[in-house]
């Protein structure tokens, strides 16, 4: 074979050689893009069923909805929601599906930083199925949904929820677990709110509620006192704008209603509430027309003697001669007796229950005290005049002092908003209120009175004080408890106002602007009323005020 042909024949062969390499090259490469399309593919299937799938879980379509289940919403007079029943989602933990504990807890702590895995380790070492989180949000239940772990178990329910939490705790109340109330307006209306569809309308102003809870809160830090109470009502109508009771809690959370500390002080807490009753006293005796607001009463003395007791003036500097005006405004327990003697027992008796004082109030919460009953003669008639040895609760209070500047018309003072009134019934004489109204003024726009620091310019606030001894046992103890009932404004009375402070101690760093002066005075000088409560309800007239002025 020649030279040539070799040539030839060696680059034919080269030729197929590169011919073969660039095929052999093709196939790997299309091998390796084939692989990498087949995982990509993988992975979006897998996603797109997890995707899928946690859609599904959001919507919750085997959940079923059960009428019983189901609470219509409490809303206030302005319709903010109050209490509603949602669907939500609780999640729990079964230690028996649990593969890796140690893994689950470092991812449970992930989560759920603040719970105690002390106690959550101990639940799940006993194997019983327990909840880690009830009601459980949005952002947390999707964490915990891609740990994909078999042992979290998710349960779905209608819930009741509370936006406002602690606001109206003692009104609003709570349900037990099987969905039915056991207290406040989710008791007392568990009928109606299983039954209807339609909202439960309260009277409640969630903005004044709020505005009078707060101020609450604050002189609860400067007069130490163990709880408080306060009713603001319309005294024609008896819709209760705001009712609070402190200390509260939040109504999502289950809470012992055993613990007294928790006792609504508005309406179930009976207290001796001292000198507010003089009001009634001289109320009484206007209606029955044995005095007249000039009536003078002579020669008063400091003490008197009532079988084995001794009343004495609360005032050793009281003149000895005033009118039953002057009486009530100098808030005198002598000039007090002496009225109460010209009425009798059995009439003033009669007024008393007739302005709802001595029974049992019928209202729309089940938390609602009873009077202490007692028998009456010469020396509980002297007592009673000025609110010794006699009981009754705040919201009775509320209700006495709205008929007396009403014009004498009987009310129910109510938490449910109705549409149609009841035609009023006047069972006080006419002229009645006007009296009571103008005393009530002068205790706090004159000197002479005792409730000066609620003299809020442009309101015309009339009110009385109340100091009373706290019964502790078989006796009475050094624990106070201060009132103040007052109305506003008392030329054309629309509201009544009432607070009261149970156990109250005097503050030594308060500093407080004295009324109608460029003075101011640190300390607590007395543990009164007049220092106390009245501090108090001047400062939320201020701020209330301008709310009433413009909606009511």
């Amino acid at each position: 074979m020649s030279k040539n042909q070799n040539r030839l024949v060696l680059e034919e062969y080269e030729a197929d050689f590169k011919n073969i390499r660039l095929k052999s090259n093709q196939d790997i490469s299309f091998n390796r893009i084939a692989f990498i399309i087949f995982i990509l593919f993988v992975i979006t299937i897998i996603f797109s069923i997890k995707i899928i799938y946690l859609g599904s879980q959001k919507q919750h379509p085997k959940v079923k909805i059960y009428q019983s289940d189901f609470r219509s919403s409490i809303i206030d007079r302005n319709n903010n929601i109050l209490a509603q029943s949602v669907l939500t989602t609780n999640i729990g933990i079964n230690p028996k599906l649990i593969i890796d504990k140690k893994k689950l807890l470092i991812n449970l702590k992930i989560i759920f930083p603040t719970k105690n895995f002390e106690d959550i380790s101990d639940k799940i070492e006993k194997g019983k199925f327990f909840y880690l989180e009830k009601k459980i949000s949005k952002d947390k239940y999707n964490q915990l949904f891609f740990l994909g772990d078999k042992a979290i178990i998710e349960e779905q329910k209608i819930s009741r929820i509370y936006p406002q939490k602690e606001l109206f705790s003692h009104v609003i109340g709570q349900i037990d677990d099987s969905n039915k109330g056991i207290s406040g307006i989710e008791k007392s209306y568990d009928y109606e709110l299983r039954s209807n569809k339609d909202s439960l309308k309260l009277t409640l102003d969630m903005n004044l509620q709020y505005i009078i809870r707060q101020e609450l809160l604050k002189f609860t830090e400067i007069f130490k006192n163990v709880g408080s109470t306060t009713i603001l009502m319309n005294i024609d109508s008896g819709e209760i704008l705001s009712m609070v009771s402190l200390p509260d809690f939040d109504l999502n959370k289950r809470i012992d209603l055993s613990d007294k500390i928790y006792l609504n002080r508005a309406t179930k807490g009976v207290y001796e509430l001292g000198s507010v009753f003089k009001t009634f006293t001289l109320a009484s005796a206007l209606n029955e027309g044995v005095v007249d607001t000039n009536t003078e009463f002579l020669d008063l003395k400091k003490a008197i003697r009532c079988g084995k007791h001794i009343i004495r003036e609360y005032d050793e500097k009281i003149p000895t001669d005033l009118t039953a005006e002057q009486i009530l405004v100098r808030s005198g327990n002598i000039g007090s007796v002496r009225i109460a003697q010209k009425i009798g027992e059995d009439k003033h008796k009669l007024f008393l229950k007739k302005i709802g004082i001595l029974n049992k109030i019928d209202f729309d919460l089940e938390e609602v005290g009873k009077p202490i009953p007692f028998d009456w003669g010469k020396c509980k008639l002297a007592t009673v005049s000025f609110g010794h040895g006699i009981t009754t609760t705040p919201l009775q209070i509320a209700k006495g002092y709205a008929i007396l500047s009403n014009g004498g018309y009987d009310i129910d003072p109510t938490l449910i908003k109705k549409k149609n009134l009841q035609k009023k019934n006047q069972i006080l004489k006419k002229g009645v209120s006007e009296k009571i109204n103008t005393a009530l003024r002068k205790i706090v726009s004159t000197k002479e009175g005792t409730a000066e620091q609620a003299n809020v310019p442009g309101y015309d606030v009339a009110g009385k004080t109340g100091t009373a001894q706290q019964v502790i046992g078989d006796g009475y103890s050094r624990v106070k408890i201060n009132t103040f009932a007052s109305i506003f404004p008392s030329i054309n009375p629309k509201f009544v106002l009432v607070v009261l402070l149970e156990a109250p101690k005097t503050s030594e760093d308060y500093v407080y602007k004295l009324r109608n002066s460029n003075f101011t005075l640190k300390g607590t000088p007395f543990n009164t009323a007049g220092w106390t409560s009245v501090e108090i309800a001047g400062k939320m007239i201020e701020k209330i005020g301008p709310i009433l002025a413009t909606k009511y």
